[in-house]
């Protein structure tokens, strides 16, 4: 059984445990152990979650396998980016599925629910940053039909960053 709902305070520890496991997970070769770990406490704490949830800009969503929290995703609506000449588009902020969840198509679910949450919120198209070393998310988010736009320094630490590609996906 497959649930997505709105994430709220009583979310915060899931999202907290599945960011800190599934951004390791994906970008740990992109950086040392200290920028890694650095990025994590910084970023995947319950403080800097609940500011997230509370920012009106940010809307989180939980996927629920079985009852039981595997992912989420955080969108901002309207989020300008100077590549992009269409208006009224949705950044993907965020899009995470524990990797023993992988296969199950549960990754889809949440980025289609997330392109129809757009939709229906009257946007035009959704974008992204993926990092150039997640080959997997790369193939994934073409074959949903995104195009790589451009690039960006993705600051991982104040002294690191990596490389990711900016991705769109227009919707008409």
């Amino acid at each position: 059984m497959i649930s997505i709902n709105k994430a709220t305070v009583k979310d915060v520890s899931s999202i907290v445990e599945i960011g800190k496991i599934s951004v390791e997970e994906s970008h740990r070769g992109s950086c040392s152990d200290e920028d890694m770990n650095e990025f994590l406490e910084s970023n995947y704490n319950s403080d800097a979650i609940n500011a997230e949830l509370n920012d009106i800009n940010n809307i989180y969503y939980i996927i629920n396998y079985n009852d039981k929290p595997v992912g989420f995703s955080k969108i901002i609506l309207n989020a300008k980016h100077p590549n992009i000449v269409t208006k009224n588009v949705t950044k993907l902020d965020r899009i995470y599925l524990l990797k023993e969840f992988y296969g199950l198509k549960l990754g889809l679910e949440l980025l289609n629910f997330n392109i129809e949450l757009s939709k229906n919120n009257n946007q035009s198209g959704i974008w992204l940053y993926t990092w150039v070393g997640n080959n997997r998310a790369i193939k994934f988010y073409l074959k949903a039909g995104f195009t790589i736009i451009g690039s960006h320094k993705f600051y991982v630490t104040e002294t690191h960053y990596d490389v990711s590609h900016q991705m769109f996906l227009n919707f008409f």
